[in-house]
């Protein structure tokens, strides 16, 4: 299995691409990226899992990892992670609730900013499970609910999602070239308080 960051190519795709397991600590492909306060970020284990935990509080900041790869050549991702509690005020189709305390998500950089799409895999709060919505603040990005309420809350949960379809389905076109893989906690708009931690990333190449 790789494990890289910058660029992917196609002599690599026979193979998996480790982003990162956390066992090691935090890989020095990561990058904070903060957008209003500051949630902690640290290396930890839950149920002898090493993960990043992540803990915020009426804050919003995630960490980036930049990679350039190609949707058909690595079309899934994959991806496990542990939440221990939804937002009580949070709700994805207003922007006054669009925190979660887990999201994993997959940006399409543009040459122009306001053309650049994302991917937002997320426990929702009340959104269901398997349901998909825009946005509440740009039509760029959408909000995929892999999970959602209380049901798994505490309990290591794992998901393969083809990126390359969801886009299709959701943008209505192929993905351009994908430029990072981000992971956040946020709850700056609920004013709440959420923690998870972020098991082993990995992307998986075409069969």
């Amino acid at each position: 299995m790789l494990s890289l960051s910058g660029s992917l190519h196609q002599a690599a795709a026979a193979e998996p691409v480790l982003i990162d397991d956390f066992s090691n600590g935090i890989s020095a492909g990561w990058e904070p990226k903060i957008f209003k306060g500051e949630t902690s970020y640290r290396v930890g284990a839950r149920d002898n899992v090493p993960c990043l935990e992540a803990a915020a509080n009426n804050s919003a900041s995630g960490m980036f990892y930049k990679i350039d790869f190609d949707p058909e050549e690595y079309p899934v991702l994959s991806w496990s992670w542990q939440v221990d509690n939804i937002l009580s005020k949070g709700d994805a189709r207003t922007k006054a609730g669009d925190d979660y305390a887990a999201r994993v998500y997959v940006v399409f950089p543009a040459l122009f900013f306001w053309n650049t799409r994302a991917l937002n895999y997320i426990w929702a709060n009340r959104l269901g499970k398997g349901s998909a919505i825009k946005s509440s603040y740009t039509g760029n990005a959408v909000m995929i609910a892999v999970d959602s309420g209380n049901k798994n809350l505490g309990t290591w949960q794992h998901y393969r999602m083809n990126i390359r379809e969801d886009f299709i389905k959701h943008f209505g076109y192929q993905p351009p070239r994908a430029g990072a893989v981000a992971i956040m906690t946020d709850t700056d708009n609920t004013g709440e308080s959420a923690s998870a931690c972020f098991g082993p990333i990995r992307l998986i190449p075409a069969e």
